[in-house]
């Protein structure tokens, strides 16, 4: 049986792992924009992070299909995560002038879908990608 200490100490070492998967996705997404800059495809800066992050051990998966559940019914209604790291943080990446709130709404989503807790939202189309980067937790 487990004690309530049991479950909070297991719940900390679950968000310490997010913790550790989101650095590593920023240490990435920085190797990343410090070697191209801004100005490519969003496709390109998510193969360069999904290489990034495997040399790192970081288990991604890169666009990942993601269902929709309605009444029971499996629908596939064309999401993809950009990345989906340790099937636990997601990625979305940008390439826009600037987020919008359908950009966070988009994220959000991807959280509610998938039941995690933690993602990032990165815009390379900046001079300075700490300007482009958001984080975002699901419920808060």
């Amino acid at each position: 049986m487990k004690t309530e200490r049991t479950v909070l100490i297991s719940q900390l070492r679950s968000v310490m792992r997010d913790e550790e998967i989101a650095s590593a996705a920023i240490e990435a997404a920085f190797r990343v924009h410090r070697a191209l800059g801004p100005g490519l495809l969003e496709s390109a800066y998510a193969h360069c992070m999904h290489h990034e992050l495997i040399e790192m051990q970081v288990d991604t998966l890169i666009q990942h299909p993601l269902p929709l559940v309605y009444k029971d019914v499996k629908l596939d209604a064309g999401y993809r995560l950009d990345l989906w790291l340790g099937r636990r943080v997601i990625v979305e990446l940008k390439v826009v002038e600037e987020i919008r709130p359908i950009h966070r709404a988009q994220l959000m989503t991807y959280l509610k879908l998938t039941g995690n807790r933690l993602g990032l939202l990165i815009n390379f189309n900046v001079k300075y990608l700490k300007d482009g980067i958001e984080r975002w937790v699901n419920g808060y």
